[in-house]
């Protein structure tokens, strides 16, 4: 069997506004950059044997400080970018319904065979995700693996492994916060899932009042 903590990136500019970021490389904000602080003082105490992460920056910057406390190299893997979401990348879901309130209502029902106009496939991309578990698995069996890397993969991907529908992902994981702990175990091809959007324990000393 191998373990995996999937870690969400931290906070991002378009954060603020709800803005949709999927393959845009959008930089992390202050508290982004201190959730992945955080991080890295927590992954100091673990037992951690390898940390992947996303191409994308905001996944590599979380991910660097945890890399740093365990002195390991920080592999990064294209299997794991964010889903494309097209033509509503950077927008808002009051501005998708502007621009094209058909498909965007379809999303909203089915998010998977309705994706937004212009994006990938988020079957393909769960797929792929789920290949690199596997693959790193086989790597490490018996293994501790951190994976750093975004939102609506890993809900698709959570719904790949645990045989569920994955027009279902929004329903199931309506949401999935910035740098807290989801930890699920491969063993003999089937999936567990032993932790969800667990927060990371606020290891840093408290400010002076």
């Amino acid at each position: 069997m191998t373990d995996f903590i999937l870690v969400r990136h931290g906070e991002t500019v378009w954060h603020a506004e709800n803005r949709y970021a999927g393959r845009a490389d959008v930089a992390l904000t202050e508290r982004g950059l201190r959730q992945a602080d955080d991080l890295g003082a927590w992954a100091g105490g673990q037992q951690i044997d390898a940390v992947y992460t996303s191409p994308l920056t905001r996944a590599r910057l979380t991910a660097a400080p945890a890399a740093r406390a365990l002195r390991l190299e920080p592999r990064i893997d294209e299997r794991l970018y964010e889903l494309d979401f097209g033509d509503g990348e950077g927008l808002t879901v009051a501005e998708m319904a502007e621009r094209f309130p058909e498909r965007q209502a379809a999303f909203l029902r089915r998010p998977v065979t309705d994706h937004l106009p212009g994006g990938n496939d988020p079957r393909t991309a769960a797929a792929q995700a789920r290949a690199c578990l596997e693959d790193v698995a086989a790597e490490y069996p018996g293994g501790r693996i951190l994976v750093v890397a975004h939102n609506a993969l890993f809900r698709v991907l959570l719904c790949d492994l645990l045989g569920i529908d994955l027009d279902d992902y929004r329903r199931v994981f309506p949401f999935l916060d910035n740098g807290t702990l989801t930890e699920v175990r491969l063993s003999g091809g089937q999936a567990s899932l032993l932790r969800f959007n667990a927060p990371t324990p606020a290891l840093r000393a408290p400010s002076p009042h």
